[in-house]
């Protein structure tokens, strides 16, 4: 049997923390642990119970969200960290990934799909909200050395798309996509794809998902 997701929920709202927990029961694989209502508990919990996922609200009361995932991630840097939040504007997502979350997704979105997130930023993928990733428009003034089908391909890296997806998209063969990505990495200096992805959001290569 696989071992299950297991997941610290980071809210200071205990219905919304409830309903979350609802959305995640069902689901056979992912199993919450824990609980927190503010930053200093979810720091202390995380620390307990090791969970895989934290799923973090960004506005917390004391230490906020960005503090807490920052000092979380000092300690076990191996937690994969899903941001919750009310702001859409990029200089919030810019804030959320350079404290290390792997993921952005929106509280007030209607159709938020609580566990797929879960189970992507587990994997190691990132994770952004669509409302986020319709705003993002390819940057071509900094394009750091880049062809613009490779600035492209990184940007469909960053929204966090799989070779296959960005292959179906951009109407490729997967080995054509695996070829930009090495080129990319290649030309950035660059080899693990999360430190790709915070390098290409903090330098503007690409907008923010």
């Amino acid at each position: 049997m696989e071992k299950k997701i297991t997941v610290l929920l980071v809210d200071d709202h205990t219905l919304v923390r409830r309903g979350f927990r609802r959305m995640l029961e069902d689901e056979s694989d992912l199993h919450v642990v824990g609980e927190a209502g503010n930053g200093e508990e979810a720091i202390r919990l995380a620390g307990q119970l090791h969970p895989r996922v934290i799923v973090m609200d960004c506005a917390l009361p004391g230490l906020n969200g960005l503090q807490a995932t920052r000092q979380i991630l000092e300690e076990s840097p191996e937690t994969a960290v899903l941001m919750l939040s009310m702001h859409p504007e990029s200089t919030w997502v810019r804030q959320a990934i350079e404290a290390g979350a792997r993921g952005y997704i929106l509280k007030n979105a209607m159709d938020l799909d609580l566990a797929p997130a879960i189970r992507k930023v587990a994997a190691g993928e990132t994770v952004f909200d669509p409302q986020i990733e319709q705003q993002s428009v390819l940057k071509g003034e900094r394009s750091g050395g880049l062809t613009q089908r490779e600035l492209e391909v990184l940007q469909m890296i960053v929204n966090g798309k799989s070779n296959k997806e960005i292959a179906a998209d951009l109407d490729l063969s997967a080995n054509t996509v695996a070829v930009h990505r090495a080129n990319i990495m290649n030309t950035l200096g660059i080899h693990k794809t999360a430190e790709l992805v915070v390098y290409a959001i903090r330098t503007g290569l690409v907008n923010v998902p």
